[in-house]
């Protein structure tokens, strides 16, 4: 039977068992290699300070006890087996530090002062199959310091402090049979995400993983734990691209599996169509249609025709059609506009199976009117309440009936309800308190309605549509806002908020306070528009800019336990 291997905690007196055997050492020291005084270690009884006691474990370190080879310690030489290595006090395990040794299988690094394990740390190790890291200072590791070691089965973390491990660890650890993580307290957080995802799917045998934290998660076994995955999930909204023309508002629409943004750019004369290119994968100009202070550019697709509205302050408005032939949008009819003096905003929408548009008229002597499409073309067919400088027109569909809501900068915004029978719209209530109101936009979170009101002066506030009536849900101070804008990317509520005389702010729906919180600032002169814009499985926000760049930024994931 081989002796165990002894020495004195200073390290100075050895007891060696010496065999006549090719050693895989070579005859001097690494430079590289610099071994602090050694502590105790019998490899043939159960060691002490090992976590991991399991009887395979045990009759593996005794059969590898066969050989001898050379081992170096301060100014030392020893024999010792070739499959074997006895702790060491080392302040850090750097790369490759037991490269000398290729033919090593078995490795103790127990009760060490080291705190640190670097990358590749034990590459030139091709054979190692039993790796024991037990009983030390260390909180964590680097993300490859077990990078190469694809013959490994067994490998015994325990006792280390560790409270977090790197995203990966284990990925090269193709043939691991039993890994011991007992006596870490883990922080389950965001961190610990993929360590869960791979204690569900590893055939490995793992120990216990328990959570120090956060404090509802003290003494929970991170196996039981449910998904981690909504709590480590983030979002963020980064500059994309800008645009060089200033832009009072944006529309998007998609036609033959292309998307495009229609920009209203009353300084550039224009309505500019822009296409999303999907090499460059960014937004290029695709066509321009000329115009006189051009205040709004809608889009409506009918019976396969793409059709734009475009408000004008001079000169009336007109409707452009998408010519195949000639690759570009062409006038296709002029809007009877005798009634509007200064369009503010143009709303498309369908009822049953009639396509509709509303422009908003903001002068005192204005109307705002309603058009309808009769296969031919868009021809008036109601003028709404007059006198009241209309800002902005909303369509919405409550409890299974059409409405319409009309913004005033004279009075509280008026509810228009669909008369099938006169096919008209009949006042049906003012929403009260809401004086001054430049915008409404209309969302859905759950099947729940709620309404934007943007006001210029004082607070901008979101209602909600409850037992027939809307309620006020949240204020939000909003002196210089032209614009409370709300959209959504999958399951994340958002509302812009922009401003004319500091940072607009983004807010984002607080599913359990049932209120919006402060996300992100973004700087944009004089904001007027948010619009949302997907395409190629990514998400855009187009925000339009009075007097600077319209700038385009990129909705991104952002995984926290990364």
């Amino acid at each position: 039977m081989v002796s165990p291997i002894v020495a004195s905690s200073a390290g100075t007196n050895w007891s060696c068992v010496n065999k006549d055997s090719d050693s895989d050492v070579p005859s001097q020291r690494p430079a590289e290699v610099q071994m602090m005084p050694l502590a105790v270690l019998d490899l043939i009884g159960p060691s002490p300070n090992s976590a991991l006691t399991h009887p395979s474990s045990a009759q593996k370190r005794r059969t590898t006890t066969e050989k001898t080879t050379t081992c170096w310690t301060v100014g030392k030489k020893l024999d010792i087996h070739p499959r074997s290595i006895v702790n060491g006090t080392f302040p850090e395990i750097k790369e490759a530090m037991f490269s000398h040794m290729p033919s090593l299988q078995l490795l103790l690094l127990n009760s060490n002062s080291f705190t640190a394990i670097k990358d590749d740390a034990f590459s030139g190790l091709p054979h190692l199959e039993y790796l024991f890291i037990e009983s030390n200072k260390m909180e964590t590791t680097t993300k490859h310091a077990f990078r190469g070691l694809r013959d490994l089965t067994h490998l015994s973390l325990a006792n280390n402090n560790l409270k977090a491990l790197p995203r990966d660890l284990f990925n090269d650890l193709d043939s691991l049979i039993e890994l011991d993580l007992r006596g870490n307290l883990f922080e389950c957080d965001c961190r610990a995400k993929w360590l869960m995802g791979w204690l569900k799917n590893t055939n490995a045998t793992v120990s216990d993983v328990f959570c120090d934290g956060p404090a509802d998660m003290k003494g929970k076994r991170l196996n039981d734990l449910a998904s981690l995955r909504s709590e480590c999930i983030s979002t963020d909204f980064v500059l994309h691209q800008s645009v060089g023309v200033e832009s009072l508002s944006t529309d998007t629409f998609s036609y033959k599996n292309d998307v495009y943004v229609a920009l209203a750019a009353p300084n550039a004369e224009g309505c500019m169509i822009m296409q999303w290119d999907h090499i460059e994968m960014n937004f290029r100009t695709y066509d321009n249609i000329t115009g006189q202070s051009i205040v709004g550019c809608k889009s409506v697709l009918i019976d396969n025709q793409i059709f734009i509205i475009v408000a004008q302050l001079f000169g009336g408005s007109h409707i452009y059609k998408f010519d195949e032939d000639q690759n570009k949008f062409t006038k296709f009819q002029d809007i009877e506009v005798s009634k509007i003096s200064k369009p503010n905003d143009i709303e498309t929408f369908q009822i049953a199976d009639e396509w509709f548009f509303a422009i908003a008229d903001s002068s005192k002597a204005g109307l705002s009117t309603l058009y309808k499409w009769n296969g031919k073309g868009f021809y008036s067919v109601q003028t709404l309440h007059e006198w009241f400088r209309d800002t902005d027109a909303e369509f919405v569909n409550m409890d299974g009936k059409a409405y319409l809501i009309l913004a005033s900068r004279s009075q509280c915004p008026i509810i228009y309800q669909w008369n099938r029978g006169t096919q008209q719209f009949v006042q049906h209530f003012e929403i009260p308190n809401m004086e001054d109101v430049v915008a409404v936009k209309a969302f859905q979170m759950k099947d729940e309605l709620f309404l934007a009101m943007t006001r210029y002066i004082g607070d901008s506030k979101v209602l909600q549509w409850t037992a027939r009536r809307f309620t006020e849900v949240q204020a939000l101070p909003s002196r210089g806002s032209m614009i409370l804008q709300p959209f959504s990317f999958k399951d994340r509520h958002y509302l812009a908020l922009g401003s004319d005389y500091t940072f607009s702010q983004i807010h984002l729906w607080d599913e359990n306070k049932k209120v919006f919180e402060m996300f992100k600032e973004i700087y944009i002169q004089a904001p007027r528009s948010f619009t949302p814009v997907s395409t190629d499985r990514r998400n855009f926000i187009f925000s339009s800019s009075f007097k600077g760049n319209t700038q385009i930024f990129e909705h991104i994931i952002i995984d926290l336990s990364l």
